[in-house]
């Protein structure tokens, strides 16, 4: 729902108050809509509803790991109603509890910790060890679209722990200190670019080996130059 009006019609009762929830109010009758009061809603940040979850699940004593709330606050799309029913199926996909393993699998999700397994590699720089580290992290990835998008969202978190540290925990930190500003930008542009091609790839496989080792060859260069 990204929009909420409240409307008095002239012959009701002061006591009585009509409710309207649409998310396209252009189809309200132009009568309606004079009468009305809106309020336009946004979407919450999944770092929001991953808090509100964290509350709830704290209240009804149920067991989560963090990150794990965090993925369902993103698949939630900033709806809180979406992320309470995500939040149901998944205690009873994973027996009660809320582990990120059960939550990326209910999902269909790529898992934090392959991803920065692959962003060690990356600041390691070398082509083979990116390569072999994506082949590993690949097996256990529901597709290559959902590794970058994964792998875009981290890079934006190094970003920000470069810029205000303390931001994330600790394995972030230091990876954000192992790469520089244009490394993290120079990975993030090769990421969303290869996003873009992806899909028109005949082998997504195969392109999202291109693309890791692309990123790596532009940032040896960039090094190089700079030395």
């Amino acid at each position: 729902v990204t929009g909420v009006q409240t409307c008095a019609l002239p012959i009701s009762p002061p006591h009585v108050k009509f409710l309207l929830a649409t998310t396209d109010p252009q189809k309200l009758p132009v009568t309606v809509l004079s009468r009305c009061l809106q309020f336009s809603l946004k979407a919450l940040p999944a770092e929001q509803i991953a808090g509100h979850l964290k509350t709830l699940l704290d209240k009804e004593m149920i067991r989560y790991d963090e990150p794990a709330l965090l993925s369902l606050g993103k698949a939630a799309e900033g709806s809180m109603r979406d992320a309470l029913s995500l939040t149901d199926q998944a205690i009873a996909f994973g027996g009660e509890q809320l582990s990120s393993e059960a939550v990326n699998a209910m999902l269909g999700t790529v898992d934090r910790n392959h991803v920065l397994t692959l962003l060690v590699a990356l600041a390691e720089q070398e082509p083979g060890g990116v390569l072999q580290a994506l082949a590993s992290v690949s097996e256990h990835c529901p597709g290559e679209l959902a590794l970058l998008d994964e792998l875009i969202s981290q890079l934006h978190q190094l970003a920000v722990c470069q810029a205000v540290p303390g931001s994330y925990d600790e394995t972030q930190q230091q990876l954000a200190a192992a790469l520089t500003a244009e490394q993290i930008q120079l990975y993030y542009d090769v990421a969303l670019r290869g996003r873009r091609d992806l899909q028109d790839a005949p082998d997504s496989r195969a392109a999202l080996d291109a693309i890791a080792a692309h990123g790596v060859v532009h940032s040896q260069r960039c090094i190089g130059a700079r030395g």
